[in-house]
């Protein structure tokens, strides 16, 4: 612990921001980490049990869907909370659900593109103020430069390149931390597109067109009756 402290204190005041952002980034990163394990964890089975019953009863579905409080719960429940929508509305209902859920799942995002863009500036601009206090304390051409002098100059290296390094690591891990996210958005896009067109399909084939079957039916027999 005291060697970090060292290191930091080599770092000089830009140090402060750098260690606030990198902070921020594995705060986020934790966060993260318990959003997508609690749904990554769950929606296999849960989209399994909703789309079996499904089949044999909408009410056990919506039912089911409700009892999980996750994306793909939410995402699920829409349409099924309508009553007797066309196939249309039913799509509609899932693609107004799935949106929400896909900017909930961007959370996070802006800032670690913040940290990203910033953690590198602030490294630069401690390898600035770091050569700035190394050039001064060098006296060049004084010839009269002491050992004092001398460690000065070695402080003001020393950082330069600690802000520099420090400012390229919290990059550097806010940009792995982002791609992971980024990465597991874009499966989780095609896993929704995947569930909500089973079911659509289900919808179709064992609710709505054997209804609308029923109806047609029922008026050609009218018909024939008048």
């Amino acid at each position: 612990m005291s060697n970090l402290y060292e290191v930091l204190a080599k770092g000089g005041p830009i140090m402060i921001p750098l260690v606030g952002l990198s902070v921020v980034t594995f705060a986020c990163a934790f966060e993260r980490t318990k959003f997508w394990l609690r749904l990554i964890r769950s929606e296999k089975q849960l989209s399994h049990d909703v789309l079996e019953a499904a089949k044999y009863s909408l009410v056990d579905a919506k039912s089911i869907a409700q009892q999980d409080d996750t994306p793909m719960g939410r995402f699920l429940l829409a349409p099924l909370k309508l009553r007797q929508p066309s196939p249309e509305t039913f799509r509609l209902a899932m693609e107004t659900a799935g949106d929400e859920e896909f900017v909930k799942m961007r959370k996070g995002d802006k800032l670690l593109e913040s940290v990203i863009a910033i953690a590198p500036l602030l490294g630069l601009l401690g390898t600035v103020t770091g050569l700035m206090i190394t050039f001064s304390n060098l006296n060049v051409g004084s010839g009269t430069a002491s050992a004092a002098d001398t460690t000065k100059a070695a402080a003001g290296i020393g950082e330069a390149l600690t802000t520099t390094a420090g400012g390229m690591v919290v990059a550097i891990i806010a940009l792995c931390i982002f791609r992971a996210s980024v990465t597991l958005q874009s499966q989780q896009m095609d896993y929704f597109s995947k569930v909500g067109g089973a079911l659509e399909l289900i919808y179709r084939q064992y609710w709505y067109e054997p209804a609308m079957t029923e109806i047609e039916r029922i008026e050609a027999a009218a018909e024939r009756a008048n």
